[in-house]
């Protein structure tokens, strides 16, 4: 890959862009986003910190070098090739950190092709006795999802799973399911912010109103069948953990105390999540390193090599 010299200034292109948080503040959100990773939202309740997205109800901005400022979507469109041959067509991904204080309403999410949503959950750290609600426990009938949905018992007929920190599940479009109180969570999804929401434990918005549910919606998308896995296993490779691997994402947990090097292909950029530690990181043959810290997050360039410093655990994702 020819990278781009910008001859005004003399700089190169490609460095690691830092991207600007956006947040939600949501009902059931908390506070450890702001307290534990030194956030600023503003909100006195922060339910979601978006790290990484190019959709329009959270896009993300560049926040250092020639292209601070710039939404992370118009870059791409410039410079198309640095997101990789996989996100010619669409952006593909949104990345958040969840901190729920209160449970989630049960909710599930299209499967069809222009709002698909699967999406992988990492358990950042969680309240002791916390739980999700995550798929159905038996088969079920259409007409009697709609009767438990009616009867506010669609929970009853859930899978409730304890949980604890470290843990990964992979919600299948079409898959029931809550986030329950007390988790911090990274989730991994795909590029849409369609939910149908089933059961919210009969909650007010600010204004006093409950929030709506979207039923009929849901019944045509919803999973009938239990998962067939309820916890996603992993592997470790070295200083790796392989978190998912799937059609849409793969997810890794990388552990750095020292120095690691990421090669990537032109098939993907690589987005890095900060959660643990601090250090440096820069296109691997520059003198000039970002510093980051934990809670921060970057976009790698594809087809370009990257030195990480220091000690730190990163979420990395590819496409």
């Amino acid at each position: 890959m020819i990278k781009l010299f910008y001859k005004e200034t003399g700089v190169f292109l490609i460095y690691p862009l830092k991207l600007k948080p956006v947040f939600k503040d949501y009902i059931w959100g908390g506070q450890k986003l702001n307290r534990d990773f030194s956030m600023k939202s503003g909100f006195n309740k922060t339910a979601e910190a978006w790290l990484l997205s190019c959709h329009n109800d959270g896009m993300s901005v560049i926040q250092n070098g020639i292209f601070k400022n710039m939404p992370l979507q118009d870059f791409i469109e410039k410079y198309p090739q640095y997101a990789g041959i996989c996100c010619a067509e669409k952006f593909p991904l949104i990345i958040k950190l969840i901190d729920a204080c209160d449970n989630l309403s049960v909710q599930v999410h299209p499967s069809s092709a222009e709002n698909c949503k699967n999406e992988m959950w990492y358990v950042i750290d969680c309240e002791e006795n916390s739980r999700i609600l995550y798929g159905v426990k038996n088969p079920i009938s259409k007409q009697q999802l709609e009767e438990n949905i009616r009867n506010n018992t669609v929970a009853d007929i859930m899978n409730s799973i304890p949980v604890k920190k470290g843990d990964v599940f992979y919600i299948k479009a079409g898959t029931l399911h809550a986030i329950g109180k007390g988790i911090l969570i990274a989730e991994i999804q795909q590029n849409s912010n369609v939910t149908y929401r089933v059961f919210d434990y009969n909650r007010k918005d600010s204004d006093g109103n409950a929030r709506p549910l979207h039923i009929a919606q849901a019944l045509e998308c919803a999973d009938l069948n239990p998962p067939q896995e309820l916890y996603h296993k992993t592997s470790v490779h070295k200083n790796t953990e392989i978190l998912n691997e799937c059609s849409f994402f793969s997810v890794y947990l990388l552990s750095v105390d020292g120095t690691h090097v990421i090669h990537s292909d032109s098939s993907s950029f690589t987005s890095m999540i900060i959660l643990e530690g601090d250090g440096y990181v820069s296109e691997i043959n520059k003198i000039n390193a970002e510093h980051f810290r934990k809670g921060d997050s970057f976009f790698l360039s594809a087809g370009c090599d990257y030195k990480i410093t220091g000690k730190s655990k990163i979420i990395l994702t590819k496409v």
